[in-house]
C-alpha cells in the first residue's frame, strides 16, 4: 500500500516536473518566435514616394518632420481603393477648412492624401482636389506598394507641415468639425513636456449603441479586443482605435518615429510608445457614424490586430523593439552630446540619443538599449561611464 502511495507520490512529481519543463520550453519558443519575427519598419521611400505633383503636374519634394512646422495644421488621410468615399469627406473638409480661414486668415492648413497603393482611381481622385485647391493645400502621396492603414499615416505625418497633425480616416465617420473638440483636449493638457501631447478621439460614449446593433459575436470579439488592448499594451484609453488623432508636432516625431506596427493594430502601438515616454494623452468624446466600405474583415482582421496585440507587449519585454529611454540620476548640466550607440550583436546597426553631460559624476551603470529599428535580435547592453569616461 505505501509503495503505490509512494509510486504516485512519485508520478505526480514526475508530472508536475515534466509540465513545468514543458513550459519554459513552449515559453522559450515563444521568446524566440518573436525576435526572429521582428522585422524592420522599411523607413526608406521609393523615388516616386518622394514627390508631389502641382495642380500643373510639377514634382516638388515632400519636406520632413525633422523641418520646423509652416502651417498650423496639416490633416494626413489614409486611402486605400477610397475612390468612392473620399470625395464625402474631402468636400466636408475642406468646406470647413476654407471656412475657418477665411473666418481667421492666420490659420493656414494642409491636407495629405496618402494612397495606400489601391487599385483603383484613388489618386486620380484625390488630385482633383489639388488642382481646385493648389498644393500649397492639398498634396497626394502615392505609395508604390500597400504598407497598411499605420504605414500610410505614418508616410504622410513624416511629410507634412503642421504645427498639429491631425490623422483622420476617407471614410468621413468622425465628423470633421469635431476637430474643434480634439483640439480643445489638447489645450486642456496643462503640463505639455517638451510640447508633446495627444488628444484622441472616442467612440466610446457610443458603445451601448454599438452593442445594440451588432451580432453577438462582433460584440464578443469587440469586447475581447478591448480586454487584450487593457491587459498587454494600454490602460486608460477606452477608445484606441478610432481613426481621429490629434498630435502636436513634437509628440508625432516621438512616437512615429518608433512606431514598428503598419496594419490595424498600429494604433495601439502609438499610444504604448506615447506611455513609455510619458506623453500626456487625453480621450475626447466625438461624432461618429458607421459607414459602408469598411476594409476591415471582422475575423480575420481582428484575429491580426490581436496577435499584433500580443506580439507587441512581448516584443517590447524581450527588446525586439522599444524605444529608447534614457533616464538620467543626477542634475543635468546645460551641455549635451551626442552619444553613439553600437549593437554587439550588428555592427552595422547605429543609433543616437542625446545623453546629458554630467560634470562630476564618475559612477557607472547598465542602461538597456533597445532596438528602434529592429532586425532581428534586439536587446544589449551598453556600459554608459557618466561623466568623463567615453563609450567604447
Amino acid at each position: 500500500m505505501f509503495t503505490g502511495i509512494w509510486m504516485m507520490d512519485f508520478s505526480l512529481n514526475y508530472l508536475l516536473q515534466f509540465s513545468v519543463i514543458l513550459a519554459l520550453i513552449v515559453l522559450l519558443l515563444v521568446v524566440v518566435g518573436v525576435h526572429v519575427s521582428a522585422y524592420t519598419v522599411d523607413q526608406t521611400r521609393h523615388e516616386k514616394e518622394k514627390h508631389f505633383l502641382t495642380a500643373d503636374g510639377k514634382e516638388e519634394s515632400f519636406p520632413s518632420l525633422m523641418d520646423p512646422p509652416s502651417l498650423e495644421l496639416s490633416v494626413v488621410v489614409p486611402s486605400y481603393n477610397e475612390e468612392i468615399r473620399l470625395p464625402v469627406m474631402m468636400d466636408e473638409a475642406m468646406e470647413y477648412l476654407e471656412k475657418r480661414q477665411k473666418e481667421k486668415p492666420s490659420f493656414t492648413y494642409e491636407v495629405i492624401v496618402v494612397d495606400d497603393g489601391s487599385k483603383d482611381k484613388t489618386t486620380e481622385v484625390a488630385m482633383k482636389y489639388t488642382k481646385k485647391y493648389g498644393a500649397q493645400k492639398v498634396r497626394v502621396l502615392t505609395l508604390v506598394k500597400n504598407r497598411g492603414k499605420g504605414g500610410a499615416v505614418r508616410m504622410g505625418t513624416l511629410s507634412s507641415r503642421g504645427r498639429l497633425i491631425l490623422m483622420a480616416d476617407a471614410d468621413g465617420a468622425t465628423k470633421f468639425a469635431d476637430i474643434e473638440n480634439v483640439e480643445e483636449g489638447l489645450e486642456s493638457i496643462s503640463e505639455k513636456p517638451d510640447n508633446m501631447a495627444i488628444s484622441c478621439g472616442s467612440r466610446a460614449h457610443l458603445e451601448k449603441e454599438s452593442v445594440a446593433q451588432r451580432s453577438m459575436f462582433r460584440t464578443f470579439l469587440m469586447y475581447g479586443f478591448h480586454f487584450l488592448v487593457w491587459f498587454f499594451c494600454v490602460r486608460g484609453i477606452k477608445d484606441t482605435q478610432c481613426g481621429f488623432k490629434l498630435f502636436t508636432r513634437e509628440a508625432a516625431l516621438k512616437t512615429f518615429s518608433s512606431l514598428h506596427v503598419e496594419r490595424w493594430a498600429f494604433d495601439v502601438e502609438l499610444l504604448f510608445i506615447a506611455q513609455c515616454f510619458d506623453i500626456p494623452v487625453v480621450e475626447v468624446a466625438v461624432n461618429w457614424k458607421e459607414i459602408e466600405g469598411s476594409k476591415l474583415v471582422p475575423f480575420w482582421s481582428w484575429l491580426q490586430m490581436g496577435r499584433d496585440l500580443v506580439f507587441i507587449r512581448l516584443r517590447y519585454l524581450t527588446g525586439a523593439e522599444a524605444p529608447v529611454r534614457l533616464t538620467p540620476r543626477r542634475s543635468l548640466h546645460p551641455n549635451t552630446r551626442a552619444v553613439h550607440l553600437q549593437s554587439a550583436r550588428d555592427s552595422a546597426f547605429r543609433c543616437f540619443a542625446e545623453l546629458p553631460d554630467y560634470s562630476d559624476c564618475y559612477s557607472t551603470r547598465h542602461i538597456k538599449i533597445k532596438r528602434l529599428a529592429a532586425g532581428r535580435g534586439g536587446l544589449f547592453y551598453t556600459r554608459l561611464y557618466l561623466g568623463c569616461t567615453e563609450i567604447n
